[in-house]
This record gives C-alpha cells, sequence and structure tokens, in this order.
C-alpha cells in the first residue's frame, strides 16, 4: 500500500484489537445518527471448492463439499454475517461453481451419459449455490450475481469461454437479473433504468451477451455488472458498452458508479514469488484494461472484483479504486506460511461492506475472518471522496 493509499484509507484495525474497535464505534454510531445511510450493500466472491487442490486448511474435504463443489463452511458464514449487517445487496463476484466444463446436451441419450455430462454437472452445483443464498433472499438481501471465469469458461475449450456456458448462467441466474418487483420487497427501494439486453455489437463480440453484462439505478446509485470473459475475448471487459451505459447513467443525474467483475483490472502482487508479469486478470492485455481503467477513472467508479483469492485494496493510478473481494472460500492463492504483503489479511475470508449516506458519503469497510474460522473483525476502513 503506497503512502497516499494510507493517507486516504480511515483507518486500518488488525485482528486481536478488540478493545480499539469498541472504542471507535461509539463515535462512528453518533456520526451514522447525523447522516443516516440510504443504501447499504455487500460484496464478496469465489467460494467454489476444488476437488484436487483445495487449501490444506479446509481439506480433506468434506463428503458435502466434494459433490457440491462449494466451501460451505466459510460460505455460510459469510452469509450469516452479511445478513446479520443488514446489507440490502450482495453483489457475488464470479466463481460461484467449480464449472469449467461444457454445459452442453450429452452425446448419448442413455441415463447414464445425462446424469455424467457437464450440463448436469453445471445444474447441480448452480443449485446448491442457489440454494445456500435463498435464505439471504428471504431475510433481506437481495443476491446480485456477476459471471465469472468458471461459469462461463471451458477447460477442455482451452479455458475459453463457450456459448453453452453462457447460456447455462442465463438459466441458473437470469430470474435474479434482476427482479424488479422481488427486488422492490426486498431492498425496499426501485431498481430503475434495468438494461439487460444483448450489448455484444459495442464491443464486437458475437455471443448473446444478455444478462452477462447489465446495469441498474438505485436511487442516485448506478451499478453496473461486467462480463470479463465473453466468447472470443476471455480477459476483457465490454469497455465501450460501459462506457456507453455509465454516460447514460450520468446524463439522468446519477451521483455513484459502482462496476463489478470478476477479474481484476491490476493483478495483486501479494508475495516476492508473484512478478508483475504473472499477471492473471485484464492486465494480460495491458491496452485493453487501460480502455476499461480508463472509463472506470472517468466517470470516479469504484471497482470491485475478485479472481486471485485474496483481500486487496488498491489505488492503482491514484485515483480510482479497485477492491479485490475474491475471499468467499476457495482455495486460498497465498499459501499456509508464506511470507506475504499484508499476512493479517492474505488470507482471511472477507468481504466489503458499502454504505451510501444521505448526504452523499461513501464508507468501506472490509470485515473478515482468519483461515481458521476465528472472530469476526474489521480489515480496513476507506471513504471515498465525493
Amino acid at each position: 500500500m503506497t503512502l497516499k493509499m494510507r493517507a486516504v484509507t480511515v483507518g486500518l484495525v488488525l485482528a486481536g484489537i478488540a478493545s480499539g474497535l469498541l472504542a471507535a464505534e461509539a463515535p462512528r454510531r453518533a456520526a451514522t445518527r447525523a447522516d443516516p445511510i440510504v443504501l447499504r450493500f455487500a460484496t464478496v466472491g469465489d467460494s467454489r471448492q476444488d476437488p484436487v487442490n483445495f487449501d490444506p486448511t479446509t481439506g480433506p474435504l468434506s463428503p458435502q463439499d466434494q459433490i457440491w463443489l462449494q466451501n460451505s463452511k466459510a460460505l455460510s458464514r459469510i452469509l450469516r454475517e452479511v445478513a446479520a449487517q443488514k446489507n440490502q445487496l450482495l453483489f457475488f463476484n464470479g466463481d460461484m461453481i467449480m464449472g469449467y466444463g461444457k454445459a452442453g446436451p450429452a452425446a448419448s441419450p442413455s441415463v447414464d451419459d445425462v446424469m455424467a455430462s457437464d450440463l448436469m454437472a453445471f445444474n447441480r452445483q448452480y443449485g446448491f449455490w442457489r440454494g445456500m443464498v435463498a435464505t439471504l433472499m428471504e431475510a433481506g438481501t437481495y443476491v446480485v450475481p456477476v459471471p465469472g471465469n468458471h461459469e462461463v469458461q471451458s477447460k477442455a475449450a482451452g479455458k475459453k469461454a463457450v456459448v453453452e456456458n453462457e447460456d447455462a448462467w442465463r438459466a441458473n441466474m437470469g430470474d435474479l437479473i434482476v427482479d424488479t418487483q422481488r427486488f422492490k420487497t426486498i431492498v425496499g427501494l426501485e431498481a430503475s433504468h434495468l438494461n439487460t439486453q444483448n450489448n455484444a455489437a459495442a464491443d464486437g463480440l458475437a455471443s448473446d451477451q444478455s444478462r452477462l453484462s447489465y446495469s441498474f439505478d438505485v436511487a442516485d446509485s448506478h451499478f453496473a455488472v461486467v462480463n470479463t470473459d465473453p466468447v472470443g475475448n476471455d480477459g476483457v471487459a465490454p469497455a465501450q458498452w460501459l462506457a456507453s451505459d455509465l454516460e447514460s447513467a450520468k446524463a439522468r443525474g446519477t451521483k455513484h458508479f459502482f462496476v463489478f467483475g470478476h477479474k481484476p483490472a491490476f493483478t495483486y502482487v501479494y508475495s516476492a514469488k508473484v512478478k508483475k508479469s504473472d499477471a492473471v486478470g485484464l492486465d494480460k492485455i495491458p491496452a485493453q484494461r487501460d480502455v476499461f481503467w480508463n472509463t472506470i477513472e472517468q466517470y470516479g467508479a469504484t471497482y470491485f472484483c475478485g479472481h486471485e483469492h485474496m483481500f486487496n485494496l488498491m489505488q492503482p493510478r491514484g485515483a480510482a479504486w479497485q477492491v479485490l473481494v475474491g475471499t468467499g472460500g476457495s482455495p486460498w492463492d497465498a499459501k499456509r506460511g508464506e511470507k506475504t504483503l499484508h499476512p493479517q489479511s492474505d488470507r482471511a475470508y472477507a468481504w466489503a461492506s458499502v454504505a451510501i449516506h444521505r448526504s452523499g458519503k461513501v464508507d468501506i469497510t472490509a470485515y473478515g475472518f482468519s483461515d481458521t474460522f476465528g472472530a469476526t473483525q474489521v480489515i480496513q476502513r476507506l471513504h471515498l471522496a465525493r
């Protein structure tokens, strides 16, 4: 973290400082009473398990997680705490399933082949994840899904997005994107200016991108979801569509811009073994990444992402923020005992909660608990300049 980042960050509270947390809460509550929160949302991603390369702290996998390929222990706790914090929305930034197959029909009509098909595997994993988040919806938090590479890409196709998997995404997530009546019932506010139509042409894409990249408004805040692995252009966010979408939102008076995608625009280089050339996000293609990030900065947006199984706050160019929360339960990128930049949080199950105040002030608080499931702590607080 740079010195400039430290100056903007309101505070950093590490595990074990319980008395400091309690002392800090009183003035914060008083400030909230004077400037009420009008919308609160949470965001996290990457809860899928890996049956082969699981983390030693969570393996061997339970019989349940071996079948459903979900870190059910970590995700269920995160969901409980997100609900307890009264977040009205949860943006889940992709990789909610292991996926990586090709969700098409079985080659043979036999029952055994159907049951062993990738199509069945995708639907089984989607079904289990949907079952886990269903209680959150009933408790007052609307779930907004973001496609990840494990949802849209096929390993057999060379880890490239395929149409069958994009179709499976819509079949399993489409009812959430966005059910305006249910949204209002749960959130208490309207989701307006909903844009879920096919936007492929803006970025020269061949496949239908409806409900893969989409957007909506809530009051004076605009929320845009981007598919960072569209068919034929893996690892490239739809920057032209996003620029047009944000410009339309600005023209109708939107004050806050929040963008959600799976892959980070800038890879978090968390240890000495990770070189800047080891890009895992949109920065694999720097020129395309720059077009995307120029738009983020132009509109003063904040970008939330996953893919790296880490938590990190970053101001790549000193202006807009990237909030990496790929910490919903997938195997850690940092190995146990590895020396990292932020050892207190580099192996924490974490999520970010964003509070939008009546005055327009926006606060981001990252919460998390250790890889051994210790007490939940505040990891970092950030105040966004208006």
